[in-house]
């Protein structure tokens, strides 16, 4: 993915927000579902044409506005992002018990990045998702089981996990404490 797309999610969030409108709100007039807009606002997936249009419609604004604010490339020799620039991130209506909280995302030629830091709640619930992207996990504290297809893997504070998005996947926080893990998504033109 390149900046541009990547930016496409951060501009649809930052309308829809400025206009009051819910994820929910927003895939009923899209006639999408609320899974598809989080993924696209969260940089992990890419609409089609036909999409990214019935949702500049929807958000009821000239196309041309809303590609005045999608990311362009820069020359800068480094990106330093500020705490307070740091965002959470909406997810899936179906989850309970995940808070993801946006760090960086960045592309450079063919390979996107992105890094969020993921906190899950005991009995936390989301049905198996699936992402473009390669991801990396490593557990800075806390417990969790992963379930990636019909794998399950056990990891704890300091062990890590890489793996390809495209399989059916999710963790499970089984204990009576939050785990907090460092999440790094790294999307490629070529996946």
């Amino acid at each position: 993915m390149n900046d541009f797309l990547i930016g496409i999610g951060k501009r649809l969030k930052d309308i829809r927000k400025k206009n009051n409108l819910t994820i929910n709100e927003l895939a009923n007039r899209a006639n999408v579902s609320n899974g598809l807009i989080s993924r696209i606002e969260n940089g992990r997936t890419i609409p089609s044409l036909p999409v990214l249009l019935d949702l500049i419609q929807s958000l009821e604004i000239d196309a041309s506005y809303f590609f005045e604010g999608v990311e362009k490339k820069s020359n800068a020799k480094f990106i330093h992002i500020p705490k307070e620039n740091q965002q959470n991130l909406e997810k899936e209506v179906e989850a309970e018990g995940f808070s993801y909280m946006h760090i960086f995302s960045k592309s450079l030629h063919a390979l996107g990045f992105e890094a969020v830091l993921l906190t899950i709640k005991p009995n936390s619930k989301r049905d198996k998702v699936i992402t473009d992207a390669w991801e990396f996990k490593y557990i800075l504290n806390g417990e969790i089981t992963y379930l990636i297809d019909n794998e399950q893997i056990d990891l704890k504070e300091g062990d890590s996990l890489y793996f390809n998005g495209k399989f059916p996947h999710v963790p499970m926080n089984n204990s009576a404490k939050d785990c907090t893990m460092l999440v790094l998504y790294f999307y490629s033109d070529k996946n």
